[in-house]
């Protein structure tokens, strides 16, 4: 019986209707205590005798110990025709080593005992940190004293620097978002300013050995330097170690400058950078923002979040949402420590929604000028803030950290606190009251990249003066060596040493066909090897056929013309290609040695057993020549390439004998100072009887 009445029980709910009872809210039950106030630690602060300033925050957390040093210095202070300066001496500061140790040993004892030491220079700031095990922290303090106070600066590594800003040079335009903001920047700060201003080649050319060396002597002395360290030591002992590290360097120089003014120099309207490989418009709208010191960053902050700070931002629910114009779009109240930041917004739209979205922009900016925000907008945006605050203090270092900057930068150690303070204040008025005095609408920039041939209306429809952003990357001049008859003079008699060594100028004149196979091994293309047989009659037709991995490929160029196969078939030489050529044959061995018999060239002694030969047209190549054996040991060259404008040096060597002609067998191609390939000569023919119909000939 009993069993029955359970199953009825059971059963009931399937045949007939429940008692209605209002289900429990558990959350509302929920009570939470209030949050604790955060507790900021206190470091110890003392200066060392030669004057650094010194923060140690013990942390027994973990059998870690890790420091920061900032110097005061930046890329604000590089000369105009030096652009890049302290990037490169922060970068190799590093790298370069030390006056006892290569960058290279360096990174192989670090490497051994998992500890860094990295360093680098921002605009406005020089920072060299470390990060070690507690135990191998004696080790890793003295790498990072001999870096701080005695760097070598070694010259492949400048180059190796050198030759990466080099690349990023030549890549700047290839993305358009990043177009845009560059753009944007250096038209607002202004571009002949320095924090407009752009690193170009000819400006890293500028950048010698002594420069760096200069850059450090000047900036890394020990009053312009604040160090912290924090984790896992006894403060004393830290304090003892670091005395006795630094006793000996007491460098001193004079107070470094403040940082360069900023004026507000922009002309207000549309500037526009035509690039025809997208199919979207990207953009950035805004104008010269404030400091973080100012009295109103606080409401600034709140604006712009409400504006363009997330899914539920203002922006991004109309031009989203609603228009459907962008995917993303945001706004940010960019502003700095030390001079004032930007305030844009980002994002990008199809082709054809281009002015409409500019548009639709200026809309949203004059309604948050006119209309008060909503309570339910000011609290989200406040709460967005307040809510993560707790985040800036979630690990010591953290704390450490931003203590250093605040003192670095000459704002008040509380300074985050007075902004939480202020944000939470801050009122509908306020924001009202901040977006109609910091955001003029007659002053605002914009910068547009897109394909201009796909836009549903011109800018010119935006009512606003439209400017053209020219994209060119202007090329390094070559250098111009000193040129008078004493040099012109030396420089025939050191090629013409050279020919004789090589065999005569007799003899070379009776060479009318060269055929040469090359073995080659690009090491820049991980060992790839390479095979090709180079053909040429006179002084202008050519022909390379190459085998290699990917398939066969032949070059003919007769002077004028000619033609490229590959395995997708035969096309006409293009002009890039057909230059190179030229540039080529330029260079080639035979005729190089006889420039001085053209009256097209001019041969000019530019110092240290170095000539440099160049013809009308333009081509131009340094020789470098064995003061022993009188033959050429190098060629240097500047070659435009799909990576920008590289130097690249050939190193000649293995000179064997042909019919009377002494040739290179062995060749060593580097690429901004880094082995990019080899060559090994397998044979060498002349006067075969060559003729124009056998290299004409397509595959």
């Amino acid at each position: 019986m009993r069993q029955v009445l359970l199953l009825s029980l059971m059963v009931f709910p399937m045949f007939g209707q429940a008692p209605a009872v209002k289900p429990a809210n558990p959350v509302a039950a929920l009570k939470f205590p209030p949050l604790r106030q955060v507790e900021i630690p206190k470091p110890e602060v003392f200066r060392l005798p030669g004057g650094m300033k010194v923060y140690l925050l013990e942390d027994h957390e973990l059998p870690l110990v890790r420091g920061v040093a900032l110097i005061r210095t930046g890329g604000l202070f590089d000369p105009p025709d030096k652009a890049g300066l302290a990037s490169i001496a922060g970068a190799v500061l590093r790298s370069g080593g030390t006056t006892t140790e290569t960058g290279d040993q360096l990174d192989e004892q670090l490497e051994d005992v998992a500890a860094s030491v990295e360093s680098s220079v921002s605009d406005s700031m020089g920072t060299l940190s470390f990060s070690c095990l507690t135990e191998n922290s004696n080790q890793v303090l003295k790498i990072f004293h001999d870096v701080l106070t005695s760097p070598e600066f070694r010259q492949d590594k400048v180059d190796l620097e050198k030759t990466q800003f080099r690349s990023s040079i030549a890549r700047r335009n290839d993305s358009a978002p990043g177009i845009a903001m560059r753009e944007f920047s250096d038209i607002v700060y202004g571009k002949d300013t320095p924090y407009g201003r752009e690193v170009e080649y000819a400006t890293v050319d500028a950048i010698q050995r002594a420069d760096l060396v200069a850059f450090h002597k000047r900036y890394y002395f020990p009053a312009n330097i604040m160090l912290a360290v924090y984790g896992d030591f006894s403060s004393a002992e830290m304090r003892r170690k670091l005395s006795e590290l630094f006793a000996g360097w007491k460098v001193e120089q004079q107070p470094i400058p403040p940082l360069p003014s900023v004026t507000k120099a922009a002309v207000p309207g549309i500037y526009f950078a035509q690039k025809g490989d997208t199919t979207q418009t990207y953009f950035e709208v805004g104008l010269m923002g404030t400091t973080l010191r100012d009295k109103d960053f606080p409401a600034l902050s709140v604006m712009a979040d409400i504006l363009g700070g997330g899914f539920n931002s203002r922006l991004l629910n109309h031009i989203r949402t609603q228009l459907g114009y962008a995917y993303a779009i945001s706004a940010d109240w960019g502003a700095e420590y030390a001079y004032p930041g930007l305030f844009t917004i980002s994002g990008g739209t199809k082709s054809s929604t281009t002015v409409a979205t500019l548009q639709a922009i200026r809309s949203d900016l004059d309604k948050i000028r006119t209309t008060p925000v909503t309570s339910e907008e000011l609290q989200t945006s406040k709460d967005k803030v307040l809510n993560s605050f707790v985040f800036n203090f979630d690990r010591p270092s953290k704390t450490l950290n931003r203590m250093l900057t605040y003192d670095y930068y000459g704002y008040p150690p509380d300074f985050i606190f007075e902004y939480q303070k202020a944000v939470g204040a801050t009122t509908a008025v306020d924001v009202l009251r901040v977006a109609q005095q910091h955001i003029d609408p007659a002053k605002l920039t914009y910068v547009a990249v897109g394909n201009a041939k796909d836009f549903g209306e011109p800018l010119t429809a935006l009512n606003l003066p439209v400017k053209t952003i020219d994209l060119t990357i202007p090329e390094p001049k070559a250098p111009q060596a000193k040129m008078d008859a004493a040099s012109l003079e030396k420089g025939r008699q050191l090629l013409n040493r050279a020919l004789e060594a090589a065999g005569g100028a007799a003899r070379f004149a009776t060479v009318k066909d060269v055929t040469r196979t090359i073995d080659m091994t690009m090491n820049a293309m991980g060992g790839m090897k390479i095979r090709q047989i180079n053909r040429k009659i006179g002084a202008s037709e050519f022909r390379q056929d190459m085998e290699a991995p990917f398939g066969k490929q032949s070059v003919y160029f007769d002077g004028q013309s000619g033609w490229v196969a590959t395995p997708q078939g035969a096309m006409p030489i293009p002009a890039p290609v057909a230059q190179q050529v030229r540039a080529s044959l330029f260079r080639d061995w035979f005729s190089l040695l006889a420039s001085d018999a053209d009256p097209g060239r001019t041969v000019n002694y530019v110092g240290d057993q170095t000539v440099e030969i160049s013809d009308k047209s333009g081509n131009r190549v340094r020789v470098k020549f064995d003061q022993a054996t009188g033959l050429p040991e190098s060629e240097s060259y500047s070659q435009r390439g799909m990576g920008g404008t590289q130097q690249i040096e050939e190193r000649l060597s293995d000179y064997r004998e042909v019919n009377g002609i002494r040739v290179p067998f062995k060749l060593t191609i580097l690429q901004g100072g880094q082995p990019f390939s080899e060559g090994v000569v397998e044979d060498v023919k002349f006067n075969t009887g060559l003729a124009t119909a056998e290299l004409a000939k397509k595959p």
